[in-house]
């Protein structure tokens, strides 16, 4: 591995602070005090910048500039960590709400999970009429205690939530996923304040979430709210955190979330603030039964009424809770019974079995607006292949053209052990059973091997986008200077960013008291 910069620091560093050294004595034989601390003050100036310029000269002697940042994320210092609510309050206030939903429980109360035959191909209209098996007695009961929650959901509490920020829910092997992302929304100069959810402490990596906070973030668990254990799958989760954070406004971000372009513009854009929800799109048509529309209001029988609406793909939410406190709170009913009931009744087996749209039938049930993002989602495919890295969601606020925001990777996880960790399987904190570099068989074997492109460059150009240079960035945080770095981790991430993307990496001689330090590096037109 490379250091670039080890071995030409420059000799008139030396030559400097010699003359300011001499500079420093002299004003102590003349003038007043006051006026020799000025003086000296200007002195320390004018050194700290002749030795930056004497750095920038230095990683440009010709052609291309040579950008160079120490590795911290610059944009991310004066951030304040986003503070804890009310711990009470919203105890209670969940307790409320769970009581309600204790006390009117869907019927049936355990619909089970049947799969269609086939999940590659959309199910034929007379296989969802007849897929799910309800009684019209049950349907009745279900649209019963709908009714009733939906009169005894509980007014906004205005003393609990405030501001807008990022939450994200991570732990366990999301946390890998969470660190990518997460390092994204700094590079990319994002400013807001983000929560970052896990389920208890045990999630929680040790040190990670004090370093979370030097970046605007901050550590939060579920279980300081709420009985954990009476959740029966991880898509009741998503809700929890959305519901129990600190903001009023939120983008719900899920781990494996990487966004392309900054996303804090959306909350000032018309589609936010003309209907207090953004939406993005999913693949496919809606699935559900027809007897979904009866039991939350939509219709006064069987209906095939959503047949034609498209789903949402929920990997990304920006949710005003003020605005929308009633539909949140219902949507928290449908996730509350979803593995039970809801989950199936709104996707029956299909594709999308999960929470992704529950919050899209607790807006139309209650009949509140929203903003669905009117461009279909497209899909990243790896350089060189026909294997998908996920989905790229569009920028809300750019309503007439295409231009991308989010990359969902739920195809290819983004996280560098996952890509180059070498004998991490017998790690006892954090196992990678094996990773894309050991994996010959890996869709990405020979990009990592070979320092090729994950994305196809002429494909990112034609999107006004670039993000695999950041991504890795973000990366070679994680793998130098976090709770995870490894010397080789670090070294085989360096090499590929050095091999594949340019970047050079060298030793600062500013001392980091003043912004030196290790810097990353790369060329700029």
């Amino acid at each position: 591995m490379t250091i670039y910069g080890d071995d030409h620091d420059p000799p008139s560093s030396t030559h400097l602070l010699r003359n300011t050294i001499r500079k420093f004595r002299r004003l102590h034989k003349a003038g007043s005090p006051r006026q020799q601390i000025v003086i000296l003050l200007g002195w320390v100036l004018l050194a700290f910048a002749a030795l930056r310029a004497f750095q920038y000269l230095l990683s440009n002697p010709s052609g291309p500039r040579l950008v160079c940042q120490t590795p911290t994320h610059e944009h991310s210092q004066h951030i304040a960590v986003p503070k804890q609510t009310n711990k009470d309050l919203l105890l209670r206030t969940w307790e409320t709400l769970q009581a309600i939903y204790d006390a009117y429980p869907p019927q049936p109360l355990d619909l089970g999970l049947n799969h269609f035959d086939s999940l590659s191909e959309f199910p034929p209209l007379d296989a969802i009429k007849t897929h799910t098996k309800i009684s019209i007695e049950d349907a009745q009961a279900a649209r019963k205690s709908h009714v009733e929650v939906t009169k005894k959901l509980l007014k906004y509490p205005t003393q609990l939530f405030s501001g807008r920020g990022i939450v994200m829910l991570a732990g366990g092997r999301y946390t890998a996923f969470a660190t990518t992302g997460l390092g994204m929304l700094r590079e990319l100069g994002s400013k807001l304040p983000v929560e970052v959810w896990v389920k208890d402490e045990a999630e929680e990596h040790e040190g990670w979430c004090k370093e979370l906070e030097t970046e605007g973030m901050a550590c939060r668990r579920l279980s300081d709210y709420m009985d954990i254990g009476s959740l029966e799958h991880g898509y009741q989760l998503k809700i929890c955190a959305i519901l129990f954070s600190s903001f009023e406004q939120i983008l719900f971000l899920d781990a494996d979330n990487i966004p392309v372009r900054k996303p804090d513009v959306i909350f000032n854009s018309k589609t936010f603030t003309d209907t207090g929800v953004v939406m993005w799109p999913d693949y496919w048509k809606h699935t559900g039964s027809p007897l979904l529309p009866y039991i939350v209001g939509l219709s006064d029988g069987a209906s095939e009424m959503l047949r034609e609406d498209q789903t949402a793909e929920s990997g990304q939410l920006v949710w005003d809770k003020k605005r929308h406190w009633k539909s949140l709170c219902l949507a928290a009913y449908y996730n509350y019974y979803g593995p039970q009931h809801y989950y199936t009744m709104i996707s029956q087996g299909w594709a999308g079995w999960g929470d992704k749209d529950t919050f899209l039938i607790a807006l139309r049930s209650l009949r509140q607006d929203y903003y669905m993002v009117p461009h279909k989602l497209k899909t990243m495919f790896i350089n060189g292949t026909s294997d998908g890295v996920g989905m790229l969601q569009a920028d809300p606020t750019k309503p007439a053209n295409y231009e991308p925001m989010f990359l969902h990777s739920n195809m290819i996880k983004w996280s560098i052990r996952g890509f180059l960790c070498l004998g991490c399987a017998n790690d006892t904190i954090d196992p990678v059973k094996t990773s894309a570099l050991e994996n010959p068989n890996s869709s990405i074997n020979l990009h990592l091997t070979e320092h090729h492109r994950i994305f196809k460059l002429e494909d990112m150009k034609a999107m006004d986008i670039d993000p695999e240079p950041l991504i890795w960035k973000s990366f070679e945080h994680v793998a130098c200077r976090s709770v995870w770095k490894s010397e080789g981790l670090c070294n085989r991430t360096r090499l590929h960013m050095e091999q594949t993307f340019g970047y050079q990496f060298r030793k600062s001689w500013v001392p980091p008291v003043v912004g030196g330090g290790d810097q990353v590096c790369i060329k700029s037109a």
